[in-house]
């Protein structure tokens, strides 16, 4: 089963979360397991999204687990207890990255992500990673929608 791990910030706005609730809906749709860090925000969406397509939702927490957390829709939790180091085994562990939004969080999944390489990395909102000339830097896929985005992370 392909992991997509849908990455973005615990405080995030409107149009965040109704992205990452959509991206969340089309990856269930389309089979693959949803990762996210299992907190608030985008994690939350992504996660009640992929469970109301009967998907499933594991969260990586970077606690010790004694805090459930608020995303109540995860269907199994991995208690790190490693603090943000735990973005390392979110994007490890995933065959997509999907970054909804912006936060520092978000963007150290990213830079992950890159650094591993061979997966795809699609970001929708939030950062955009420019080179030294302000020119956009070859491999993460930018999105308009989480159509383009599910799209871009799962190419048919």
């Amino acid at each position: 089963m392909v992991q997509v791990a849908v990455c973005g910030p615990a405080v995030a706005t409107e149009r965040e979360t109704a992205h990452a609730r959509r991206v969340g809906e089309l990856l269930a749709e389309r089979g693959a397991t949803v990762l996210c860090g299992g907190g608030g925000g985008v994690m939350a969406a992504a996660a009640a999204g992929a469970r109301s397509r009967g998907g499933l939702v594991i969260g990586v927490r970077p606690d010790d687990g004694s805090d459930p957390g608020p995303a109540a829709d995860v269907s199994a939790t991995v208690v790190t207890n490693m603090g943000q180091a735990r973005n390392a085994i979110l994007v490890w562990s995933a065959d997509a990255v999907i970054a909804i939004g912006g936060s520092w969080g978000t963007l150290s999944e990213v830079a992950l992500a890159m650094r591993r390489g061979a997966v795809p990395v699609v970001l929708l909102g939030g950062w955009r990673v420019l080179d030294a000339d302000g020119a956009p830097v070859t491999g993460p896929v930018p999105a308009a929608t989480a159509e383009e985005a599910v799209r871009a992370a799962l190419p048919a």
